[in-house]
């Protein structure tokens, strides 16, 4: 890999993390139009380290709180991660294998995933804007959670997923923004120790000087990315990121069959 390929994917992962696009989804796609075959998902997740850098630095008063008593938001942060773990743990090689092949089927797949959550961010943003905004609670958060949990899938945008379960919960949206955001930090960082771990296991060859830029690159344009989302969420105008991504959907089914990546 070339250390613009990485800088090039650094920027795609941060940018597509908070934005409700499916980061890992744009990577899949980024990787096959580049031409990208080293690293695979453990590279995609050090790139989603980089991301979790900017999170730890706008909400790092929001983290503080979290260990402040009674621990509310604590036990519900916990709540919501557990379907994400048993998604990963149990389908975690199942999706890898689907999506990473490059052939057809997988670009059919990808497409795929991007419509959903094309079609989740429209319903979104009209329950948003015609609804009674709840406080966190115990099923906000496990709605949530679930949500989460399912968008281990790449095309199904992990914060556009969130977000919206947090809409279909009527969830008030400065609590949907903040508590989305914290509810990336444990699996991001249980993915890095997870794919860390296969790495070393399986003896995974890492380009340290590319992975440096492509960390670097997703932790300045993560940043970019949180301040223009929760401005998005504040307003709960999804409808353009559903565009875009129909758009996307068509051109990762279109690129495979007319030119073969």
């Amino acid at each position: 890999m070339e250390i613009w390929q990485a800088i090039v994917l650094g920027a795609v992962q941060g940018f597509c993390e908070f934005l409700p696009v499916s980061s890992s989804g744009h990577l899949i796609l980024m990787q096959r139009w580049l031409k990208v075959s080293e690293g695979g998902l453990f590279f995609d997740v050090m790139l989603h380290v980089g991301t979790l850098i900017p999170v730890l630095i706008v909400f790092y008063k929001n983290i503080i709180e979290l260990f402040k008593k009674p621990h509310d938001k604590l036990l519900l942060l916990i709540l919501s991660t557990v379907p994400a773990v048993l998604t990963g743990f149990l389908l975690g090689d199942v999706v890898e294998g689907a999506f990473y092949r490059g052939d057809l089927l997988s670009a059919i797949l990808l497409g795929t995933t991007f419509l959903l959550t094309a079609t989740e961010l429209f319903i979104a943003e009209r329950i948003s804007k015609n609804s009674i905004a709840l406080p966190l609670g115990v099923k906000n958060a496990a709605i949530m959670g679930l949500a989460q949990g399912v968008a281990i899938v790449p095309g199904l945008s992990r914060s556009g997923t969130v977000i919206s379960a947090g809409c279909f919960s009527k969830l008030n949206r400065s609590e949907n923004a903040s508590f989305a955001f914290l509810m990336s930090i444990p699996v991001i960082v249980g993915a890095a120790l997870v794919e860390g771990y296969k790495a070393v296991k399986v003896g995974v060859e890492i380009q340290s000087v590319p992975l440096f830029f492509g960390v670097l690159t997703s932790a300045v344009t993560g940043y970019i990315a949180i301040k223009t989302m929760l401005k998005v969420i504040k307003k709960a105008n999804y409808k353009w990121f559903s565009l875009y991504l129909i758009v996307i959907a068509i051109a990762s089914i279109i690129s495979k069959l007319a030119f073969g990546v």
